[in-house]
């Protein structure tokens, strides 16, 4: 498993995609959470009293960008599966790791590795931008702090293995593209508007996320079923993915 993880993490490495990819998240959360603290600026200021947010917290306005935000480490992990696969790198993997089970497994603590540390990264960058954008209209806890932005890189963590799984069962980048788009964002705002569809969109994986890290409106369940919900999607993604992966030629 270590010379798995070993490979996993120079391949990853090694790729100019993995650099950008880092940089465009940390700029792509400066600039959304700058956005988000300044919205809740004008709400506050403007003319209409229907729309003020009042004092709100900091670190909370920060994370509440991570419907966007969220897409540029899962498209990291799509690539880690579907770029191997597109450029035939897959056969010299499983030649050199025959288990594969232990690739997936490699790929999947990788992922976590670097995507939970960037998720505390982007937590701090986030925060400093919506405390700037929210001057007087923010509320910073040390506390607060710490757990929303602990909370909001395990659920990027978990998000972004949940879709190193799809990636695996699919095995194209746009297409799993397409279906991470669909299940975090756009499904959840389809079916939260009808009343029958209502349980189902708060049980999907960003939903789940969402009341977990304290941003969703009207919160179902409480922040602990949230997390066990987005666990359940992650592992049943994971196992599918490898019960597909040992099955089917490379």
């Amino acid at each position: 498993m270590r010379n798995a993880f070993a490979a996993e993490w120079t391949k990853l490495w090694s790729l100019r995609s993995t650099w950008w990819a880092l940089a465009i998240s940390m700029g792509l959360m400066t600039v959304m959470a700058f956005t988000v603290g300044r919205s809740v600026v004008d709400n506050n200021t403007n003319a209409q009293s229907g729309d003020d947010q009042g004092i709100v917290s900091v670190s909370g306005t920060a994370i509440s960008s991570v419907d966007l935000v969220q897409f540029v480490p899962v498209a990291l992990a799509i690539l880690m599966v579907t770029g191997e696969y597109a450029s035939g790198m897959i056969r010299p993997t499983f030649t050199w790791v025959p288990s594969r089970g232990r690739v997936l497994a490699a790929k999947a603590l990788v992922v976590t590795s670097v995507v939970i540390p960037l998720g505390v990264l982007l937590g701090v960058v986030g925060t400093v931008a919506a405390g700037f954008a929210l001057g007087d209209w923010g509320r910073f806890s040390w506390t607060d702090a710490t757990s929303d932005i602990l909370a909001f890189a395990l659920y990027l963590g978990l998000v972004c293995v949940f879709a190193l799984g799809v990636a695996t069962l699919l095995r194209s980048t746009a297409g799993t593209l397409t279906t991470a788009f669909l299940g975090l964002m756009a499904l959840p705002m389809l079916l939260m508007g009808p009343a029958a569809s209502r349980p189902l969109a708060e049980n999907l994986p960003s939903s789940a996320g969402r009341t977990f890290m304290g941003i969703a409106e009207d919160a179902p369940y409480r922040g602990s079923i949230g997390l066990a919900v987005l666990v359940a999607w992650t592992v049943a993604s994971l196992l599918f993915g490898r019960f597909i992966l040992v099955r089917r030629d490379a």
